[in-house]
C-alpha cells in the first residue's frame, strides 16, 4: 500500500471546479452525471476535476498536466526533481487514469479542517486514508510479539507514510493488554463489518 498526500487547499479547488460544471468527463463505463475527482498517474501524480467547462479538454491524458491540479507531495514535475522515481515507487511502471468515488469523503475531511488529504492505493484501487478513524485487521504473515501468527482486531493510534502504530482491541485479554506496536501500512486491512472481530 502507498499513501499519497495532497494539499487540502489544492484538492478543494478541484472539487469546487467539478461542482461548478454541469457536464463531466466520461469514465470507462460511459457518461457521468455528477462531479468527481480523477487521479492521473503519468506526468506526475495529481487529482483533477472531472468537470468540463470552456477551458477543459474533453480528453484526459497522462502526458499533460497543469500546475493548478492537486499534485501528490513529492510527485510534482513542476517542483520535484526526482518525481519520476517517486511515481515509480508508488505505482511501478503503471500509468493511467483512476476514476474515483471519493469526492464526498474528501470534502468531509476538508470541512473538518484537514490540511492534507491522504489517499491509500495498492496500484488498482484508491481510497481515502483517515488517521485515527477506523479499526483495522492485521493479517497476512505478520506475527505478534508472542511469536504466534494470526489476525487480530486493532485500533489505529497513529500512522506515517510507511507504518502504523496500533493497539490490540476486541481480542482476548492477554493480547489486548499489550502495549501499542508498529506494523507496516500494507499489513492493515480495513474492517468492512464493524461488528466482526
Amino acid at each position: 500500500m502507498t499513501i499519497l498526500k495532497f494539499s487540502a487547499t489544492a484538492v478543494a479547488a478541484q472539487i469546487t471546479h467539478a461542482r461548478s460544471c454541469s457536464t463531466f468527463l466520461p469514465n470507462w463505463n460511459g457518461p457521468i452525471d455528477k462531479p468527481a475527482l480523477i487521479l492521473i498517474v503519468g506526468n506526475g501524480v495529481h487529482l483533477r476535476s472531472n468537470g468540463i467547462d470552456g477551458s477543459t479538454t474533453h480528453i484526459v491524458t497522462t502526458e499533460q498536466s497543469d500546475p493548478s491540479f492537486a499534485f501528490a507531495n513529492g510527485i510534482n514535475p513542476f517542483r520535484d526533481s526526482d518525481w519520476i522515481a517517486q511515481r515509480q515507487l508508488a505505482f511501478r511502471d503503471l500509468t493511467g487514469q483512476f476514476y474515483t468515488d471519493i469526492l464526498d469523503d474528501v470534502q468531509t475531511l476538508i470541512d473538518r479542517g484537514q490540511g492534507a488529504i491522504r489517499l491509500a492505493t495498492d496500484g488498482h484501487s484508491i481510497r481515502v486514508f483517515v488517521r485515527r478513524a477506523s479499526d483495522f485487521l492485521i493479517g497476512g504473515t505478520y506475527e505478534v510479539p508472542s511469536g504466534l501468527g494470526g489476525t487480530f482486531r486493532v485500533v489505529l493510534k497513529d500512522a506515517c507514510d510507511t507504518l502504523a502504530i496500533v493497539q490490540n482491541c476486541g481480542n482476548c485479554e492477554d493480547f489486548d493488554a499489550m502495549q501499542p506496536y508498529r506494523v507496516p501500512l500494507d499489513a492493515l486491512m480495513e474492517l468492512e463489518d464493524r461488528r466482526a472481530a
